[in-house]
């Protein structure tokens, strides 16, 4: 009875990724333990499968993969049953929602330990001590709570070197789901696959969840590695495009020429993450090299044009808002597609000044729109995460503003809203201006369609285009009833809740 149960929970309705996370800890434990998993994707009712399992009597440990929003959701209903039924069973959760919130999470009662950051050494030590009936206190990356009910941190391990880490067994999960089930049609291909090619970032935004795990830390396998895993899966499962799920993939100009020039011959397209202060620093020859392998589009984080705002935000690096507009207008000339996201509503001292930056921003993505027009806008509310020591989560809490207490409260629908940043839930926004804010965005959007919406054909995105075009030329956002209705009847696809 020392099998274990790996679990992903549901991310996104119709939407299936390889589940990169959980099959890197069970590459940890490969040939060591017997592993399942079991994907709330993939699953109608994923506790039917799980019981299936449990109920052999073989299984001792579960873990969960736990990001904020509609995973927590199905995560916390999950294991809630399952310690119910198995109370024996040793749950452990990864993810940054439970290193973030470790007191909610063990508090619970039914989850009995948090692997804080990456687990490919920290989740096998612990299935160790535990097997072995030896002390776990030291393996670090551990997060748990101690007899006398105290919350205890071990501490960080250096990140890795991802070369030296085990190959991801997808052969083995295509035992449990067709691999061919995980890649879906999107903008960029007819089988779009997932993949993760490095961890952490080197900068410390303090609005960023991953911060607090990384601590401006970063690891990257080789252009080479990266190479041979996509081509395996595209050899054998016929991928053709990629989704680079890191959160910074362009650190190194270097690496992602290096890996443009191998893929290139492939055919495939593909997507990543980057910071404009870093990318615009890239030479054109390695710009156009990006371009020419097939990488279509990238996501950066603008945040705000304000320059005030950014060190706010504690931005880091050297990003400033004339430089969002230019390398906006930069990339055109390389046919990228700049995919610039934007947080609105940052706290200041008074409401009109809240009030003052939102209109700021809406003017400032206006510019940036007549620079490039095909740049993709994603908007969210500036919601808090707990990233300790900065200023900007100071002012937070001043404010007031208090994260839940319990699991139970994170899945109320106002707080699983906050976790998609559709619902800050903070003092210092009024409604009227959370209403602009959503208002501008569905008039943005109605101007300027995401081109990552498959489902949009020509007639539609004209037809929207025409009824959103006066008002946000006249800068008239108020009730557009008419664009949410249309974008209500043909299920307008929102990049930053939805993805691809």
């Amino acid at each position: 009875m020392n099998k274990i149960l790996l679990f992903n929970p549901r991310s996104a309705n119709n939407k299936y990724r390889i589940p990169n996370s959980i099959l890197n800890i069970a590459a940890s434990v490969d040939g060591k333990y017997d592993w399942v998993i079991v994907d709330g994707n993939c699953e109608h009712d994923p506790m039917v499968k799980i019981d299936s399992y449990l109920s052999t009597g073989e299984f001792k440990y579960f873990g969960f993969t736990v990001m904020p929003g509609p995973q927590l959701k199905q995560a916390i209903t999950a294991a809630k049953i399952i310690k119910q039924r198995y109370p024996n069973t040793k749950m452990i959760w990864g993810g940054y929602f439970p290193s973030n919130q470790p007191n909610a999470v063990l508090y619970s009662g039914y989850v009995d330990f948090i692997i804080n950051g990456p687990g490919d050494h920290a989740f096998p030590a612990l299935i160790d001590a535990l097997e072995k009936n030896e002390p776990y206190e030291f393996i670090r990356n551990l997060i748990y709570k101690a007899t006398d009910g105290k919350i205890i941190k071990t501490a960080k391990e250096d990140l890795l070197d991802q070369d030296s880490l085990p190959a991801l067994p997808y052969d083995k999960l295509n035992t449990f789901y067709p691999i061919t089930k995980f890649l879906g049609k999107t903008y960029l291909g007819e089988k779009t696959m997932a993949y993760h090619s490095s961890i952490g970032c080197p900068f410390t935004c303090s609005f960023c969840a991953v911060v607090p795990i990384y601590e401006a830390r970063w690891k990257a396998k080789s252009a080479r590695n990266v190479y041979k895993d996509v081509k395996y899966i595209k050899d054998k499962w016929g991928a053709d495009a990629i989704e680079f799920h890191d959160n910074n993939f362009f650190v190194s100009e270097k690496r992602a020429v290096e890996f443009a020039r191998l893929i290139k011959p492939e055919n495939m397209t593909w997507w990543g993450m980057a910071r404009i202060d870093t990318m615009s620093k890239f030479k054109d020859s390695s710009l156009a090299a990006i371009r020419e392998s097939g990488c279509k589009i990238i996501f950066f984080g603008a945040e705000s044009g304000n320059n005030t705002i950014l060190e706010q935000m504690d931005k880091g690096g050297t990003q400033t808002g004339d430089q969002i507009i230019e390398f906006a207008e930069r990339l055109k000339k390389f046919d990228i597609i700049p995919e610039y996201s934007f947080v609105l509503g940052t706290p200041a001292p008074t409401q009109e000044q809240v009030q003052s930056q939102i209109d700021f921003e809406i003017d400032f993505i206006k510019k940036v729109k007549a620079v490039n027009r095909k740049t993709e806008i994603v908007i969210y509310t500036y919601s808090p995460v707990p990233t300790e020591g900065s200023e900007l989560f100071k002012q937070v809490m001043k404010s007031g503003f208090r994260f839940p207490e319990t699991l139970e409260d994170w899945i109320s629908p106002a707080w699983e809203a906050f976790d998609l940043r559709k619902n800050p839930l903070t003092p210092w926004l009024t409604p009227e201006m959370i209403d602009k804010i959503r208002n501008f965005e569905t008039v943005l959007n109605g101007v300027y369609p995401t081109v990552t919406d498959i489902r949009l054909n020509m007639i539609k995105r004209m037809a929207i285009k025409l009824v959103a075009t006066m008002r946000y030329k006249a800068s008239m956002y108020h009730y557009p009833y008419e664009i949410k209705l249309l974008q209500k009847v043909w299920r307008y696809r929102q990049p930053e809740i939805q993805g691809f």
